[in-house]
C-alpha cells in the first residue's frame, strides 16, 4: 500500500479515536469498542515488531480516558517513514 495512503488512513483513525470528544453521550462506550478495533487496524497498518507494539499502545491509549487525543497512528507513520532508517546489512568501514 502507497505510503500516504497509511497516511490518510492514519489520520481518518486518529480522528475516529477523538469523536468521543465531539458527541457527548458516546464517549466512553465508542471507546470500549474502539479500542480494540484501533489496536488491530494498527497492526495492520504498520507491520512487524513495531506494529505489534503501537497496537498495543495505541490500545491503551484510547481505553483510557482523556488520552484520545495523542494521534497515535499519524505518529507511527511518521516514526515508519520519516524517522526510522534501517540498518544496513553491510557494516560501515
Amino acid at each position: 500500500m502507497n505510503k500516504y495512503k497509511i497516511l490518510v488512513l492514519s489520520i481518518l483513525c486518529d480522528a475516529m479515536g477523538c469523536i468521543s470528544f465531539v458527541i457527548p453521550g458516546i464517549g466512553e462506550f465508542s471507546d470500549i469498542v474502539w479500542a480494540p478495533l484501533s489496536g488491530w487496524i494498527m497492526t495492520k497498518l504498520y507491520k512487524g515488531k513495531p506494529g505489534k507494539i503501537a497496537g498495543v499502545i495505541t490500545f491503551i491509549e484510547e481505553a483510557l480516558p482523556g488520552f484520545d487525543v495523542i494521534p497515535t497512528f499519524t505518529l507511527m507513520w511518521l516514526y515508519t517513514y520519516v524517522f526510522y532508517r534501517p540498518k544496513s546489512n553491510k557494516e560501515a568501514d
